[in-house]
């Protein structure tokens, strides 16, 4: 049987990063307006253990927000000792964070080893240089290229986290940035288009007409072409698109492609792409059956069965889908032809 995956997500807002990006506000993205300390730390992890069938599950405690390796090494011990203690009792399988590009060194690494932390994920946002720039992060590319290769040599997972719609952004840009975390080999990828959050700069350019924020449409276009090119590679996209369950407080969101379901989205207008694709331009049959796993079945359908509507619409066929749990996630059987998508 599959083991169940949980996640105890520890947020560190704004603690240790030493600069406001234009598009920050972690205490407002986060709904936490207080520093984290050791005590709420092990209150925190406590809350969320007492709800787990830790059965057959892998459980993991993270560290989010802020930039983590920003903060005083002390300070890192000590949140970091916390979590261990959950390892050190058989509790809990690893430790994970993440942080900034410039926040990587020798030192913090070899100090991460001690405490069983797995995945260290950057914030890299973007890796051409002008959107940087415009954003205030306050590191370049290299930065990226030098603390993915180090995280990589001390052996941990590398996860890269991406922002799709940034200032000074074009497509010829956000789709270098792909191509350039391609070669950095991450484990996993975070795509997460961006939006206006009160109380930060960006929101203050929004509101001056200065920054135009990604519609909705444009941004699960985006995503998903972006999301092609990882997956080409092999390359596990493990989050598109923040959401009110990744510890997002969505009242703080002002403007830009905001919406609780993103990555259905962009799944959804995937597989509508490749089932045209398979098609083709006509469909000599009066009805087609497709036939896919239940957890992939909405996906299939689309919100409001939009992807059935416009199939049927477009081939002037009727549809109908059946449910066949031998099928993997995201195959589909088309015509007893499969398909993976």
């Amino acid at each position: 049987m599959k083991k169940r995956h949980y996640i105890i997500p520890i947020f560190v807002p704004h603690q240790g990063c030493p600069h406001d990006c234009v598009f920050c506000n972690q205490r407002e993205i986060t709904g936490f307006q207080e520093d984290m300390t050791p005590k709420k730390a092990a209150r925190i992890i406590e809350e969320y253990l007492s709800t787990m069938n830790k059965e057959n599950s892998k459980i993991e405690i993270a560290f989010y927000g802020g930039s983590f390796t920003g903060l005083e090494i002390k300070e890192q011990t000590q949140l970091l000792e916390v979590a261990y203690k959950y390892c050190q009792e058989g509790i809990v399988d690893n430790l994970r964070l993440s942080t900034r590009p410039d926040y990587i060194d020798r030192e913090i690494l070899n100090n991460l080893a001690k405490y069983n932390v797995q995945i260290i994920e950057l914030g890299v946002q973007s890796l051409a240089d002008k959107v940087l720039q415009a954003s205030c992060r306050g590191h370049t590319p290299e930065d990226v290229f030098k603390a993915s290769r180090l995280i990589k040599k001390f052996g941990f997972e590398l996860g890269i986290q991406l922002m799709p719609g940034l200032p000074k952004s074009t497509q010829e840009s956000m789709f270098y940035s792909v191509q350039q975390a391609i070669g950095l080999t991450p484990d996993l990828v975070r795509i997460y288009p961006t939006l206006v959050i009160g109380g930060t700069k960006l929101a203050e350019s929004y509101s001056e007409g200065e920054f135009t924020p990604l519609t909705l449409q444009e941004a699960v276009e985006i995503c998903k072409e972006e999301l092609k090119l990882f997956r080409s590679r092999g390359i596990p996209v493990v989050r598109i698109g923040l959401q009110p369950s990744s510890g997002v407080n969505k009242e703080a969101v002002i403007a830009g492609p905001f919406h609780p379901a993103f990555r259905q989205l962009v799944e959804s207008n995937l597989v509508l792409d490749r089932i045209k694709a398979y098609l083709g331009a006509k469909v000599d049959e009066p009805q087609l059956t497709f036939r896919v796993n239940s957890r992939f079945n909405s996906v299939l359908r689309g919100q409001k069965n939009n992807n059935l509507k416009a199939l049927q619409e477009e081939y002037g066929i009727k549809i109908e889908v059946e449910v066949d749990n031998d099928l993997d996630y995201r195959e589909i059987l088309i015509a007893e032809r499969k398909q993976i998508i």
